[in-house]
């Protein structure tokens, strides 16, 4: 599944970034994103995780 971290919304907390290391990185300003496909079930984990809901299936 492939992710999409929306940055207006990231916080920063690095649960995505901790949970699935794959999938999720910091950028350059310091934010999440996804930068390749992943298990289904982990990136959902992450999807589900994060706190301000920034992360959404793209």
């Amino acid at each position: 599944m492939r992710a999409h971290v929306d940055q207006d919304t990231c916080i920063s907390c690095g649960l995505c970034v901790g949970s699935v290391p794959e999938v999720f990185k910091w950028n350059g300003d310091g934010k999440a994103e996804a930068t390749a496909d992943g298990p289904d079930d982990e990136v959902q984990a992450a999807i589900d995780a994060c706190p301000v809901s920034a992360i959404r299936e793209a």
